[in-house]
């Protein structure tokens, strides 16, 4: 794996992945906007799409149709240099058809224990614990602030409210 960062003044750095991915960080100032999350707030960015990629795969494995999955992380820091973090408590909310609390609790703490990597280098400085909330599939799409049903059965590539093309003549020959 390999990056490059470029320090633009006053202090803002501007990564990119040799996939080609891109990302700004900048330093926290008393009264200017950020260009972008902070270094350290990128770390815990990073554990939270770490677990949820983990999550989203072995829920795909144990055949749970997932909607929704929003990962909200709070951490603490250390109060002086180095400030690692020392606390960090992530809460996972997820929607799905057929996803009970057992399920979802196990693709995390699978997540958190044995996959994702990030989870694993955090471990050796800071204390993670976790709270896994699971939703009723009717709620889903409550962050855009509807909220749509869940069609049982709905694909996954298509769109909340979308329909399947009317049937056009018959089915072709195998």
């Amino acid at each position: 794996m390999r990056v490059d960062v470029q320090w633009t003044a006053p202090m803002r750095f501007a990564g990119r992945a040799a996939s080609g991915a891109q990302t700004v960080m900048a330093a926290r100032r008393a009264g200017e906007v950020p260009a972008g999350p902070s270094p350290m707030e990128t770390v815990l960015m990073a554990l939270c799409a770490c677990a949820g990629i983990d999550v989203v795969e072995i829920l795909a494995k144990m055949r749970v149709n997932l909607a929704d999955l929003r990962i909200e992380a709070d951490a603490e820091r250390a109060s002086e240099p180095p400030r690692v973090f020392t606390r960090i408590h992530l809460r996972f909310e997820l929607r799905g058809a057929g996803l009970s609390v057992e399920r979802a609790e196990r693709a995390v703490r699978l997540s958190l224990d044995r996959y994702c990597s990030v989870a694993a280098m955090l471990r050796s400085t800071a204390q993670i614990s976790h709270e896994v909330i699971v939703r009723p599939a009717e709620e889903i799409g409550e962050a855009d602030g509807v909220r749509q049903a869940a069609r049982p059965g709905a694909s996954r590539a298509r769109a909340a409210g979308s329909r399947r093309p009317p049937n056009r003549g018959p089915r072709p020959r195998r």
